[in-house]
């Protein structure tokens, strides 16, 4: 399929195109690098989880406009990216217009995060990527491993017994994940702000939906993408995103990021698509995929494995679900209309079950996504 791809494109690759697409230098710029182009100052950090992954962190510790000492008392805010994405997502833009440069000048101190299997956090102590176990994983393993690594390792840089945790799409279901799982990180994250937030996919209607009748049957995902990584970004695509994504080909790149975040013009800009499209996706197994597809079928639980391999692993037919009620941390719930991953509907129902939540009811968090609807039942509609 790719040498058909490539094969259509490479007539078009002039050399007046090439320029104009490489104009943008953020094309081939790693997250660091992004960071410090923009005048940010920038550190890396790794951390090895529990069950011997190595995850990568970026950290600007103080925006432009206050480059002073910044050991001093600040709110340490955590980041973390959402499903086939990585810390880039944060800082992808303009410094008026990305979260972790915003967060940065306003005196925070910003940290972004990495979950396994994506661009920057593929290294573990035994395992190889090339291998069948390394991804053996869904954000289950990334609420139960990477954020405790993460978030421990951000409290013991920073001198700090909590912080506030911002996290996005698949950044939320992990959060939510832990927190329903682990009080003592109830303790630790001193508010929880969920980007497009993701613990119930009844209306789910982007491409995973289509995966959900084989989402237990990962023999047959494996046949179709792969064991493996789920759309990695390799140089295939790079370069595809360099060339694919110009002037004249951005409706191929923009329609392939709508059918996995939903379709929302004004919201989109269109003169950054080559840039969004080196960066994202950024890879994840199928398994993290296919765990969202068996949302749509099932409620907010763990992995299914299947009736027999359940009762190994769980002690029980049916996997356990997550109890969002047993969250203590002030939750607070912010989605788009247009979101075919987070559909309003769902968040709804999450608000429901949180009794945590922070800025609005329930019913409030339905009625402000949609207007016209007078009730939670309506939100199921």
């Amino acid at each position: 399929m790719w040498v058909y791809l490539l094969l259509a494109v490479v007539p078009l690759a002039t050399a007046d195109w090439y320029e104009k697409v490489m104009m943008d230098p953020d094309i081939r710029r790693n997250v660091s690098q992004l960071i410090s182009s923009k005048g940010y100052p920038v550190e890396e950090h790794e951390v090895q989880t529990k069950d011997g992954f190595i995850l990568a962190l970026q950290r600007i510790p103080y925006g432009r406009k206050a480059p002073g000492d910044y050991r001093g008392n600040k709110t340490p805010v955590f980041l973390q990216h959402g499903l086939l994405s990585a810390a880039s997502d944060f800082v992808i833009n303009f410094p008026d217009q990305s979260l972790g440069f915003l967060l940065a000048d306003s005196g925070y101190d910003v940290w972004l995060g990495n979950t396994r299997g994506n661009t920057y956090s593929r290294k573990h102590t035994k395992l190889r990527p090339n291998t069948d176990a390394f991804w053996d994983f869904s954000f289950d393993e990334m609420g139960a491993y990477d954020l405790p690594a993460m978030i421990d390792h951000v409290l013991n840089v920073t001198n700090q017994d909590q912080l506030a945790y911002i996290g996005h799409s698949q950044g939320t279901t992990a959060a939510f994940a832990l927190l329903s799982e682990n009080p003592e990180y109830n303790k630790k994250v001193k508010v929880f702000i969920a980007l497009a937030p993701v613990a119930s996919g009844i209306h789910i209607t982007n491409v995973v939906s289509y995966l959900a009748p084989f989402s237990r049957d990962l023999a047959f995902l494996a046949k179709l993408f792969g064991i493996r990584d789920f759309l990695p970004n390799n140089k295939i695509m790079k370069w595809l995103s360099e060339y694919l994504c110009a002037e004249f080909e951005k409706f191929i790149c923009e329609n392939a990021m709508f059918l996995f975040f939903g379709r929302d013009y004004q919201e989109l800009n269109v003169t950054r698509i080559g840039v969004y499209g080196a960066h994202t996706p950024a890879g994840s197994s199928v398994k993290s995929v296919a765990h969202f597809g068996q949302m749509i079928e099932s409620d907010f639980a763990k992995f299914d494995y299947g009736k027999r391999e359940n009762i190994a692993r769980y002690g029980q037919a049916i996997p356990p679900k997550y109890n969002l009620s047993s969250i203590t941390t002030p939750v607070a719930l912010i989605s788009g209309l247009n979101d075919n991953l987070a559909d309003p509907a769902d968040v709804a129902i999450v608000a429901n079950q949180l009794k945590s939540l922070v800025g609005a009811t329930p019913a409030e968090v339905c009625l402000m996504r949609k207007p016209t609807q007078r009730s939670l039942e309506d939100c199921s509609k």
